[in-house]
């Protein structure tokens, strides 16, 4: 959503954006929030996620949503990346790692960065990412609880926004960057 908002600037407006939306394997799907500030007691994960679609294409056409797609493996290359899904492969400058803290971890590419996850508890076996502040190596970034953070529904996202204003602000030639929508 932070990379949508900002395809009105200049810096911005000539970057293709797209998300794999392989969403199965998400812990959304069995989450209940009560405790969200914007969510409505009750509302259901599942219905986040489908929300979060809908939303992203009306609000946010320009965004390729590759949907019905898993990525099976992230390879360097010298202007980037190839990322392997079950069906196609893509080229992309930035990848941005966005999914659970869960075993087994199956993209190829990624498993030499794997390590224990610093904040679960332990009993769980949980895993995340090397990285640092969210940048596992240039042009390669993780968020949420594959980056380390806790498996709080706004710790997560506010992890996502994280690394999409670090992106916005390498577009942006290194100046530090947010955007917000406004009237």
């Amino acid at each position: 959503m932070v990379l949508g908002s900002s395809k009105n600037k200049a810096f911005a407006a000539h970057k293709k954006i797209g998300v794999i939306l392989h969403q199965k394997t998400s812990h959304l799907q069995n989450a209940l929030f009560n405790n969200v500030l914007g969510l409505p007691a009750g509302k259901l994960g599942a219905d986040v996620l489908v929300e979060e679609k809908k939303q992203l294409a009306t609000l946010y056409p320009a965004i390729s949503q590759i949907e019905n797609e898993k990525v099976i493996a992230v390879e360097t290359t010298e202007e980037g990346y190839t990322v392997t899904a079950n069906k196609n492969r893509y080229f992309s400058e930035i990848v941005i790692v966005a999914l659970n803290y869960s075993q087994p971890f199956a993209i190829k590419g990624l498993e030499s960065f794997v390590i224990p996850h610093k904040k679960a508890n332990p009993a769980k076996e949980r895993i995340q990412l090397r990285n640092e502040n969210h940048l596992i190596k240039k042009g390669l970034y993780c968020c949420g609880t594959i980056a380390g953070w806790r498996s709080q529904f706004a710790i997560t996202a506010g992890s996502g926004a994280s690394v999409a204003t670090d992106v916005l602000t390498l577009w942006n030639d290194g100046i530090p960057t947010k955007v917000h929508d406004k009237k």
